[in-house]
């Protein structure tokens, strides 16, 4: 990709997330959280321990940056998804440490499944609003 090519995609990408709903922003979030794990996943299976570690470690930073953000006295089931949250860091650092295709793949799982309910609960939002 030329320098162009990536300053166009560059400016894209800020303008896409400035002018996102806050719910929009959270799909985008999950969709990159998913993306990660699944690239996780298939570095694990070919044995690629670095790459599968950057990219488990990248989807760590995004699960404790949406823990910090967790107002869990704000709403119900706040505290329960704080508790789906940590266990989601569990198991991503179990995939990671110890190479485990099974943790990796139920990382997948949970992460798609999240972002598909986020996803529906942005598009209601969207709905009402």
């Amino acid at each position: 990709m030329t320098t162009m090519q990536n300053n166009a995609r560059s400016a894209y990408t800020q303008n896409a997330v400035g002018t996102a709903s806050p719910g929009t922003l959270l799909v985008m979030l999950f969709d990159r959280l998913v993306l990660d794990c699944e690239r996780g996943l298939r570095a694990t299976m070919a044995r690629d321990n670095l790459a599968a570690n950057t990219q488990y470690v990248h989807a760590q930073s995004i699960v404790s940056h949406l823990q910090g953000s967790l107002d869990t006295e704000g709403w119900t089931g706040g505290r329960e998804l704080m508790a789906l949250y940590a266990y989601l860091q569990r198991r991503l650092i179990q995939a990671n440490v110890r190479h485990d295709p099974k943790a990796g793949r139920e990382v997948v799982a949970l992460t798609r499944h999240l972002r598909d309910t986020w996803k529906r609960a942005a598009q209601l939002a969207d709905q009402g609003a």
